[in-house]
């Protein structure tokens, strides 16, 4: 069964998969929860992994200004979702799948969505 994992404004993929940790498709029910985040896949060469970078600003209280910073967060890329580098991508948190992974790519989505 097919629905949007409990995140509002998401369409499933057209696609169908037979990877068992999608959260639409999946026979392990990797359900979404806590964290959302959209990004910049900066890495596909792991196989049905990716590296997603996240650009934020944070506040430095000694010089009391703005700094750029940088975080990367791998996630697990299910089959019914094409993305390649550059693309951006929202991921969201779920129970661990391996010791580094433990994200999930919900869909693709546009450059100025991120904004």
């Amino acid at each position: 069964m097919v629905d949007n994992v409990g995140v509002p404004n998401l369409q499933p993929p057209k696609k169908e998969c037979n990877d068992p940790y999608c959260p639409f498709h999946g026979t392990r029910k990797i359900r979404v929860r806590g964290r959302l985040f959209k990004g910049e896949v900066v890495s596909t060469k792991m196989r049905k992994t990716i590296v997603v970078a996240m650009n934020y600003f944070f506040k430095d209280k000694k010089y009391d200004r703005l700094g750029r910073a940088r975080s990367k967060i791998a996630a697990h890329l299910p089959e019914c979702i094409e993305v390649k580098e550059g693309d951006y991508v929202r991921i969201m948190e779920t129970r661990p799948i391996s010791k580094t992974v433990a994200f999930v790519v919900l869909d693709k989505i546009t450059k100025e969505e991120i904004k």
